[in-house]
């Protein structure tokens, strides 16, 4: 009878290498492919040259061949004239065969040709061997050209052949089967249309796909199965008697699917781990079935990642007989104050630029479930489990998700959302070379003081002046002393009310906030957006402990407008082109002016000059106009402002 175990959480560590132990000789088979299609493959045996390269001596310059003895003594004072009729010396191209009696080429461009004479003189020496590419000089017949469990790149394609092997013996790849669980999982309409009330789009499959592929995986999905242990044991036991080296159960998000996840592991084999001291991914079975890895992949998108990153990918390579190569690592500067559970590893997505020369990293914020932090992030931390954090203006080491130049490259842009930040970095991407642009929102006054930190290279703001009407000024002059910054005006664009299509809470002015039966959704504390608000409220005369929901915060308009969309809230302040975009009501409140506050010394930067370029053209300008909402009147306007 089978040994069947409920282990207690372990650490990632321990977790990887006990999987990798029981699975340590475990390879995937072998087969035959041709050299020309063997590009990433991974030999599973030596390969010896059968040829040797070149198989003759040949020439490596264009000029003469000749006898290098025949050379010696020539100098500026002796010149030597070799003759070319009588076969002494024999013009050449290089690549070609070397005559028999012939040892040197001497270059072309070292001879005084008299072509009509049909002689060549010469000033200098050629030695034995000069200028001449010899047999076997790449490879010797039976020489080993690579050892077992290489992985071939494109210049080994062009050794393999030159050496006359037209096929290599390669591990196969290994077979990864994927089955998706989860009774509330639907796949995407072809239509693209929302699923039903209750329904989540099932999506994991195809990141994990992805990712195995990219470790040389084939993959086969199966359809999604429903959240039962009959069902999950029938899929199961058909997975492990298939061909397929690794079965994945991707949990679904519905309650009790991880139980029978686990259970039915346990019932047809052994459960090797359940649960691992990392987030996200802490619910991550791992298990083996009649010889066979499976896993037991957590459900919120993000967990499953990582925890088939962490767990799945380093198998598969060790399948193929390699290792996982490490990623490249940076230090950097933390831009702020990063708690953590202590017992927990913890992974957090970052948002990592070059500011001088160091390197700066943002948190991009947590949860299970925002795969967008992965695809916006370009770096990862690891907070180990001893640890309760990071500190602000610490040096970390961060793993690249992105290259190094990429990330070089990077724009970094904090404060205050707008939706032209989104367009204004799709025409940066489109730029050659490419500059990405990397926005954190944290408010206005955040992005002030990411400035004053020197934490980024611009930063969004629409901070008002209650007492002069002016946009952004008086904040820098009071929390930028003697620092010299640039003012670019962005946009002009309408603030309002975002509402219900048909405004059916019939809020028409700022008054109708505090009629008691409309939920209010705010912008965070520090935000431009929140000092219009509060100046709204006070030249009104109106008292914010009146106004449902006012301490209820949202760091972006969209996900304002999405609190209104959602019936999550009945209003929230905000920018015309979000209520556009989700098809919402608004009601205008007042037209403001939205800038981007750089540091002067960073106008000289090459990505901060194709910014500007890009702000002040014609195309930027209509693209902005057609979002609705906005006015490019002095989109592009520069202002330098002193903080003394």
């Amino acid at each position: 009878m089978k040994r069947k175990i409920y282990l207690d959480m372990r650490s990632r560590e321990q977790a990887l290498a006990l999987f990798l132990d029981r699975f340590r000789d475990f390879r995937t088979g072998e087969e035959e492919v041709p050299a020309r299609q063997a590009c990433g493959r991974i030999t599973s045996r030596p390969v010896s040259a059968r040829l040797s390269s070149p198989s003759f001596h040949s020439a490596a310059m264009d000029g003469l061949a000749v006898r290098a003895e025949e050379t010696f003594g020539a100098a500026d004072d002796n010149p030597i004239t070799l003759n070319i009729s009588s076969g002494q010396a024999v013009m050449i191209n290089t690549g070609h065969p070397l005559p028999q009696d012939k040892n040197a080429v001497i270059m072309i461009e070292n001879i005084i040709l008299d072509e009509d004479q049909g002689r060549g003189t010469i000033r200098a020496p050629v030695y034995p061997w000069q200028n001449v590419r010899k047999v076997g000089e790449d490879n010797v017949a039976t020489e080993l050209l690579f050892p077992s469990h290489h992985r071939i790149t494109p210049p080994d394609m062009a050794a393999l052949l030159t050496a006359g092997c037209p096929k290599v013996w390669v591990r196969k790849k290994p077979r990864v089967t994927i089955i998706p669980t989860g009774s509330e999982l639907v796949e995407l309409a072809p239509s693209g249309q929302a699923p039903p009330p209750g329904k989540t789009i099932e999506s994991n499959s195809a990141v994990l796909a992805g990712l195995a592929e990219q470790a040389s995986a084939v993959v086969t999905v199966t359809p999604i199965i429903g959240d039962d242990f009959a069902t999950i044991e029938q899929h199961l036991k058909k997975a492990v008697a298939s061909d397929a080296d690794l079965i994945v159960l991707n949990a679904g998000s519905s309650a009790g699917s991880a139980d029978y996840t686990v259970r039915v592991i346990e019932e047809l084999g052994e459960v090797l781990v359940h649960g691992v001291t990392i987030m996200p991914g802490k619910p991550t079975i791992l298990g083996i079935i009649d010889g066979k890895p499976v896993m037991g992949n957590p459900g919120y998108p993000v967990s499953a990642i990582i925890s088939f990153e962490q767990f799945a990918l380093p198998l598969l390579a060790r399948m193929q007989g390699m290792e996982k190569e490490p990623a490249t690592e940076i230090t950097a500067v933390l831009a702020k104050d990063i708690p953590s559970r202590g017992g927990i590893e913890e992974f957090r997505r970052m948002i990592t630029g070059k500011i001088g020369d160091h390197y700066v990293t943002v948190p991009l914020k947590k949860g299970a479930g925002a795969i967008t932090t992965l695809t916006r992030a370009n770096s990862m931390l690891t907070i180990g489990a001893e640890s309760e954090g990071e500190s602000k203006n610490s040096r970390i080491k961060i793993r690249l998700l992105r290259p190094q130049t990429t990330i070089a490259r990077t724009i970094l842009c904090t404060g205050s959302h707008d939706l032209c930040l989104d367009l204004l970095h799709d025409f940066l991407k489109k730029s050659t070379p490419a500059y990405p642009l990397a926005s954190t929102h944290v408010g206005s006054l955040g992005g002030i003081m990411a400035i004053k930190n020197t934490m980024t290279h611009i930063a969004g703001s629409h901070l008002l002046d209650p007492e002069s009407g002016a946009y952004n000024t008086t904040y820098i002059r009071r929390y930028l002393p003697g620092m010299e910054v640039s003012l670019i005006t962005l946009v002009h664009r309408m603030q309002g009310f975002i509402v219900r299509k048909g405004n059916p809470e019939n809020i028409r002015t700022i008054d109708d906030l505090v009629k008691g039966d409309v939920r209010f959704i705010n912008r965070q504390a520090g935000s431009g957006t929140r000092v219009l608000l509060d100046y709204e409220l006070d030249k009104n005369g109106l008292d914010a402990d009146e106004i449902e929901g006012y301490d209820h915060e949202e760091y972006t308009h969209m996900a304002v407008a999405v609190a209104v969309l959602s019936g999550k809230a009945d209003a929230g302040l905000g920018i015309l082109a979000a209520a556009r975009a989700l098809d919402l009501d608004f009601v205008p409140l007042t037209e403001e002016r939205y800038d981007l506050i750089i540091p002067t010394p960073f106008l000289e930067l090459p990505m901060i000059r194709r910014l500007l370029e890009i702000i002040q053209s014609r195309d930027f300008r209509g693209a902005v106009e057609t979002m609705g909402g906005y006015s490019t009147r002095e989109t592009g306007k520069i202002v330098q402002i002193s903080g003394r």
